[in-house]
């Protein structure tokens, strides 16, 4: 399960927590993600620490993409599931790897290859 990724509008970021554990000060702040699938789904997502601090550079509405882990553990017979963000970007339009266009590839197929070319190329 490496490289979990959910991208999804930003619906809600929930109020922050904060406690002090054995190991030390921790910030918790969770926030709700909706998929832009055929049947949406809200999903709820937890940043820990210097995580927390990020989510502070995203609004309701932005359009994000969330890597994530996914973890499971038993408490008095009783199974929590978490869903913990360790890395988040705005999903923006990029010109890097953008897929070839109908037009481009209209060019492409409509090449000869055949042997009528002769002598035109300039190599």
């Amino acid at each position: 399960m490496d490289n979990l990724i959910i991208e999804g509008k930003l619906l809600q970021v929930l109020d922050p927590q904060e406690g002090v554990s054995t190991r030390g000060a921790w910030k918790k702040q969770d926030f709700v993600l909706e998929t832009a699938d055929q049947y949406p789904k809200k999903i709820c997502i937890s940043c820990w620490n210097e995580k927390a601090d990020e989510l502070k550079n995203y609004q309701p509405n932005d359009a994000i993409k969330v890597s994530i882990n996914i973890e499971s553990r038993e408490y008095n017979s009783k199974w929590y599931t978490d869903i913990k963000a360790w890395k988040l970007e705005k999903v923006g339009a990029s010109t890097e790897n953008t897929p070839a266009t109908s037009q481009d590839s209209e060019d492409v197929t409509g090449m000869s290859f055949s042997d009528d070319a002769g002598d035109d190329l300039p190599f």
